[in-house]
């Protein structure tokens, strides 16, 4: 199967493809990271809401999600919604199940934020007067958001590391390409050892951004 010994040659010629691969990963992790934030707040907003019928929904979903293997969700989009009627290509099938994964982890990001707002801001608020919706907006999330961020920075590198699972479903992301280039020559040393390079840079290189970013909300507050 190729041994364990290093060819330079060959890693080199792995690169392109990798590259390819590490810019569908990036497309993905990107894509699914603000469908996931836009989802995980209106579920969280929905939950907050008491809305009959709808908040109990979010609840359970929220609940279904976080409870359930993200593979399972992968395979469940891939392979059994076509049958209801649902097609989606395997990249939006990817994007989509980022999405809905992580939007429900999100949620209770969200909520956590928003619970941390001294409720006396409420009273204030709505003592002078001010409509429900501009408190939300003005007041409540910019101060809930400036303490999440660093939060949600984390979650869009776990949703970068969460793409290899796309692999499944023949999404070719860096994983996928890696593994094809392996086939190519039946050698899997230089194209999985860099695809892991990959992963570790990038995600510590956004680690510490995301830490930085925390050094400096704690410096404001």
């Amino acid at each position: 199967m190729g041994g364990f010994s290093w060819n330079w040659q060959y890693a080199i010629a792995c690169i392109p493809q990798l590259i390819e691969g590490l810019q569908l990963t990036i497309a993905l992790t990107f894509l699914g990271s603000i469908l996931a934030f836009v989802l995980g707040l209106v579920w969280m907003l929905l939950r907050l809401a008491n809305v009959p019928i709808l908040s109990p929904l979010a609840a359970l979903f929220v609940e279904f999600v976080r409870g359930t293997p993200f593979l399972v969700q992968v395979y469940f989009l891939f392979y059994v919604t076509p049958g209801l009627g649902i097609t989606f290509s395997a990249f939006m099938t990817g994007v989509i199940a980022l999405a809905l994964f992580n939007s429900a982890f999100i949620a209770e990001v969200y909520r956590a934020g928003i619970e941390g707002i001294h409720k006396g801001q409420w009273e204030a608020s709505l003592t002078l007067g001010l409509p429900v919706r501009r408190v939300w907006t003005h007041i409540i999330l910019p101060q809930a958001l400036r303490i999440i961020i660093p939060m949600l920075g984390n979650y869009v590198i776990v949703m970068f590391k969460e793409t290899a699972v796309l692999s499944t479903i023949t999404v070719m992301e860096l994983l996928a390409q890696a593994m094809d280039a392996g086939f190519l020559r039946f050698r899997f040393v230089e194209p999985l050892t860099m695809a892991a390079g990959f992963y570790f840079i990038i995600s510590y290189a956004s680690a510490r951004g995301v830490r930085l970013l925390e050094a400096r909300n704690a410096a404001r507050a």
